[in-house]
């Protein structure tokens, strides 16, 4: 039991992130992720309301989306029958605990929870019986474990028939509300000694019925490994006529069931598994634990029956499954706020959990049939560069086949490596920042690893019937593989190299009227997408304008590391590569050669590659990146007032620009995203950024809600840019705090020297996200804070790996150059310990380093230098700025390694 918790406030339990928080149900839209490496992924509530599924046509529990989470009945639940006549449900969902919620007859209870496990305890003054239960999916089985004790408080004995009630959904998410009747009578329901199993006869879609395979069971043992007494299979047997989930006749009548061995057909499904009676001595306990899952054969269920049928293996899978996920998230902290330093582990695991949800099935991700988004693949690899290099080499190469020739990308991705899938109904939504990504995740590896010999990697490219990037449709278009090919029939492959010189170059002509790049779909805010006319984002051309800088310099270093003057592309490329300024200047001369080249490569290529000097491309990038910096520099700059100022970040479809400064502060309009890539692409000089971080700071920055909203109320449903504006003020995309583009705007300051307006960002996203009755929502940073400051779509957002990634490389310092480890640390002098001191533990090329910075005269960031640099007692050269380890040393160090550097 936990004592002195203040319900309405969760505290950490340990250096693991696990936590606890008093009487959770008072808190509306609570959910918590379970999961594990095989497929199965859950969510559970505080009273275990919530859903399970594999992937969108395999629920084994009903879907449910946020606001089913309070209006559903059906959720979980484990039944407590006392010989007096009273009914008590262990997870809190009865008609009597739902009447008495709110009152001084409401059940204590708390939740304590860590990465993929969680723990609901549950006391009833009134009834003197204690449950804790315990919820996990093992790493390798498609199997929820809910563990169940029992304990009597009183000081009498009780005679207690336990009764566990987990309906079965059984079928695809879409059958919610297509058939769902119908597709309950394929349903054939078993019971064996066990429990329930539901095998579904077909998977219904008027497309093409399926023959099913899967079999659906809940399965439950008490601590002694025996099975239930008896079942209740059916939603009718166990409700009853007239009864609920949440009053079902079954329990408050003691009816008996059925044994095993039975068989039901067509009916909705219930593992409805009732034990035998069992007499609890005052303070005694008892274990009951249930298995819920899927299985592809049925011989699958007994394995797992047979592995996990004991207390003790029980226990044995739960201490696996956390030292498993414990020993993923390898990045620790040390600040002067502890608090702080937990929610950074939550921050650091949640990439693993996009990884294995996708961006989908979890409640308030209730769109999407799962796996990621093209975006998605590259950021998510951030933080694995950190927490899991190994296998990032790999991905990033894989994720390079997604590139098409006319510079767009697949849409669709598959489970696995590379697995890019065409779009069969031919529906070109081209999202124009999708070609921004890729570099940004390949730099921080190359400079990571030191593997410049990645850009030579010959990867393929995708191809099907989208071409002159989403224009236009090849009705003529057939291939097998989706691969590009040339006219002597052979896939097409170009080295990594060619792939991002074909990205950026078609995004570059790529423009509309104001010779800016076209939004077309959208950009990374999928909300401006009713643009795609004339619609011109002005933010990601900031953007790109600095990744043709930053490759031009990639190309200069990869040349000086491996020793070439020259590289290899595909001789269709070489028409984007002749332009000059002259032609950069005219819309339609860009537009002219950007046709020219899509028609070169809508069909097959040539397959024959021309040689290029590297000096010259190096000069051609940086002559492109230099036009186009000076050209947004100067048309794109809004001047406000007291030295205050910003860009402008879009073009609506009516050609307005969308922007604008106004002496009513009411009628000023500025968004985010503009400044956060003109800082981040070296766009912005110095003395802008100053005026621009003023201007957010007066127009944007809300504290209590998060910190800086996405955009100012524009008060105008705009129908010619996108479906933001008819959101709530406060909402989404509509001026919500975004996380991920306020940490993005975080990491761009830090990245130009401003690190006390980069930690204001962070600052104010970390506090509202640990201040619990404001953000209502478990450790973590959510996808957005609402106008209240209430955090919305928690745990599956980009914004973690960048708020990790700005904490690694940019508040700490320490980050990869050129395959060698910097430090350079950029920390507020509250962001030191009482002693003065704060501390990082990372991994880098296979050693593990634990690095203390030490300020004891307390100096702000800015005005400290490097005095002394200390590894495993032995002092290092250093700058006053910086200390660098060079790759070549690296063997000479131990796998763990100290490092003391003391600021002064």
């Amino acid at each position: 039991m936990y004592k002195n918790i203040n319900p309405g406030k969760y505290e950490f339990l340990d250096d693991k992130g696990s936590f606890v928080i008093g009487r959770p149900e008072d808190t509306s839209y609570l959910y918590f992720p379970i999961a594990g490496e095989k497929g199965l992924k859950s969510s559970v509530t505080p009273n275990l309301a919530g859903d399970s599924m594999v992937n969108q046509e395999t629920f084994v529990l009903e879907p449910v989306s946020v606001e089913n989470l309070h209006n559903n009945k059906n959720g979980r639940n484990f039944w407590l029958y006392m010989d007096n006549g009273s009914v008590w449900s262990a997870v809190g969902s009865s008609a009597e605990q739902e009447s008495k919620k709110f009152t001084m007859e409401q059940d204590e209870s708390y939740v304590s929870a860590g990465f993929m496990w969680h723990k609901v305890t549950r006391v009833s003054s009134t009834y003197g019986v204690m449950a804790e239960i315990t919820s996990f999916v093992p790493v390798d089985a498609n199997v929820e474990v809910m563990s169940v004790t029992l304990k009597n408080t009183s000081k009498e004995t009780k005679v207690i028939t336990p009764i566990a009630a987990i309906p079965i959904f059984g079928r695809s998410a879409d059958n919610l509300r297509d058939h769902r009747n119908v597709t309950s009578m394929l349903h054939r329901i078993s019971t064996i000694d066990e429990g329930v199993l539901v095998k579904p006869t077909m998977s219904f879609d008027e497309k093409g019925h399926r023959l099913n395979h899967k079999t659906y069971f809940v399965v439950g043992f008490d601590e002694k490994g025996g099975c239930p007494e008896s079942f209740f299979p059916t939603v009718e047997s166990f409700i009853g006529e007239g009864g609920s989930f949440f009053k079902p006749r079954s329990v408050y009548r003691q009816e008996s069931g059925v044994g095993a061995g039975e068989h039901f057909d067509g009916m909705e499904a219930v593992g409805g598994l009732k034990f035998a009676k069992v007499d609890l001595a005052p303070g005694q306990e008892v274990t009951y634990n249930v298995l819920i899952g899927v299985a592809e054969e049925e011989s699958e269920i007994s394995s797992v029956i047979a592995r996990l049928n004991t207390p003790e293996s029980i226990s044995k899978a739960l201490e696996e499954t956390k030292n498993y996920w414990n020993d993923k998230v390898n990045v620790a902290f040390h600040t002067g706020n502890k608090a702080f330093d937990e929610f950074m582990a939550w921050v650091a695991f949640q990439p693993f959990l996009r990884r294995v949800y996708g961006c989908s099935f979890l409640p308030y991700h209730d769109y999407g049939r799962g796996g990621r988004g093209w975006r998605d693949l590259w950021q998510d690899c951030l933080s694995l560069l950190f927490m899991e290099p190994d296998d990032v080499r790999k991905m990033i190469v894989a994720n390079f086949g997604g590139v098409r020739m006319d510079g767009t990308n697949a849409t669709i991705i598959g489970d696995g490596l590379g697995n890019f899938i065409a779009d069969r109904n031919g529906i070109a939504r081209v999202w124009m920042d999708h070609a921004y990504w890729p570099l940004k995740t390949l730099l921080l590896y190359i400079h990571q690893s030191g593997d410049y010999e990645i850009l030579k990697e010959k990867v393929s490219y995708f191809k099907d019937s989208i071409v002159h990037r989403g224009n236009l449709i090849d009705k003529k278009f057939e291939t097998e593989g989706n691969y590009q090919y040339t006219d002597r029939d052979e896939v097409y492959k170009g080295s990594i190299i060619e792939h991002l010189l074909v990205q950026n170059l078609c995004a570059f002509y790529e423009v509309g009227e104001h010779n800016v790049l076209k939004l077309r779909g959208a950009d990374w805010n999928d909300a401006l997408d009713m643009g795609n006319k004339n619609g011109e984002s002005v933010a990601f051309s900031y953007a790109y304008a600095g990744n043709l800088k930053e490759l031009a310099t990639l190309v200069q270093e990869y040349s000086a590391n491996v020793g070439i003057d020259t590289i290899f592309i595909a001789e269709e490329l070489n028409i984007l590569l002749d332009a000059t300024s002259e032609i950069f200047e005219s819309v339609n001369a860009k537009s002219e050669i950007l046709d020219k080249y899509m028609k070169l490569v809508e069909r097959n290529l040539s397959g024959n590659q021309k040689e290029i000097p590297v000096a010259s491309l190096v000069s051609k990038l940086n002559e492109m990146s230099e036009w186009f910096t000076n050209h947004l520099n100067t048309q794109e700059w809004i001047t406000g007032e007291n030295g205050q100022g910003w860009f402008n970040s879009y073009y609506d479809d009516s050609k307005n620009r969308v922007e604008r400064y106004d002496a009513d502060d009411e009628k000023t309009r500025m968004m985010l995203t503009g400044q956060v890539f003109a800082i981040m692409g070296d766009v912005a000089t110095d003395e802008q950024i100053k005026q621009i971080t003023s201007a957010a700071d007066r127009y944007l920055y809300k504290e209590e809600i998060g910190g800086y909203r996405l955009n100012t109320d524009f008060k105008e449903i705009k129908m010619d840019l996108g479906r933001m504006f008819g959101f709530a003020y406060g909402e989404k995309e509509n001026g919500a705090v975004f996380s991920h583009m306020s940490v993005m705007y975080a990491n761009a300051l830090y990245h130009r020297g401003f690190a006390k307006e980069g930690y204001k960002s962070l600052h104010a996203l970390s506090e509202s996200s640990m201040n619990f009755v404001r953000s209502h929502m478990y450790p973590g940073i959510p996808e957005y804070f609402d106008a209240k400051g209430r955090g919305k779509y928690p745990y599956l957002t980009g914004a973690a790996s960048w708020y990790l990634l700005t904490m690694i490389t940019e508040v700490f310092g320490v980050r990869g150059e050129s395959g060698n480890l910097k430090f350079s640390p950029a920390l507020l002098a509250e962001q030191f310990d009482s002693e003065g001191k704060a501390s990082i533990t990372i991994n880098f090329a296979g050693k593990r380093f634990h690095i203390v910075y030490t300020n004891r005269s307390g100096k702000q960031v800015g005005e400290y230098i490097i005095k002394e640099a200390i590894i495993n007692g032995k002092e290092l050269p250093h700058e006053e700025s910086k200390l660098v380890i060079r790759r070549e040393d690296f063997p000479s160090l131990t796998d763990v390694n100290e490092i003391s550097i003391i600021l002064e």
